[in-house]
């Protein structure tokens, strides 16, 4: 069991009995009355927020969220296809449970997913990966003092800032914490 008054942003807890994820939680102590924690769970199943006002002894069971490498294979139907490193099974995962991984997936990219009870929850992709810049206009010198962009597309949809220098068909390294441009790969 885990008390209201040690949850962290990122903490999976069920709460009504239904998996949520802790986007946000505030600890109050006002000047009179007693402290409270002010909370955004995201519930894991339907992707809903919800706000919630709790005291620091109320309890919620934690979580054993298992993490297992798997290859993303394709998209269909069903939604994306990963297969498990270790047995080789294949799972499918919803669109609205990836969110804006999407941006960074391309087949045969290992990535980590979060399971509960053999489901998966979310997939967590790695902080740096290299993308081939599908388009971009070439850059114009002239008028720059420092460190001036230009809009480049990614071969996965995704559009980023880039330097001037970079070119249409390089090969990018991008952050998919920030979704920014950090080097030539």
């Amino acid at each position: 069991m885990i008390k209201a008054g040690n949850l962290r942003t990122g903490t999976i807890i069920k709460y009504n009995n239904q998996l949520h994820t802790v986007v946000e939680a505030q600890h109050y102590k006002p000047g009179k009355g007693g402290a409270f924690i002010r909370t955004k769970l995201k519930n894991l199943q339907t992707g809903s927020i919800v706000s919630e006002t709790l005291r620091p002894e109320d309890t919620f069971e934690d979580v054993f969220i298992e993490q297992k490498q798997v290859q993303y294979l394709y998209k269909d139907d069903h939604g994306y296809c990963f297969m498990d490193e270790e047995t080789y099974e294949q799972m499918h995962i919803s669109e609205g449970k990836i969110g804006d991984i999407i941006d960074y997936l391309k087949e045969n990219m290992t990535v980590t997913a979060n399971l509960f009870d053999g489901e998966i929850l979310s997939i967590t992709p790695p902080i740096h990966v290299v993308l081939k810049i599908a388009k971009t206009e070439p850059g114009l010198r002239g008028n720059t003092v420092s460190g001036a962009t230009k809009p480049a597309v990614l071969e996965t949809g995704k559009e980023i800032k880039v330097p001037l220098f970079i070119e249409q068909g390089e090969l990018v390294k991008v952050d998919t914490r920030t979704g920014e441009y950090i080097e030539r790969a």
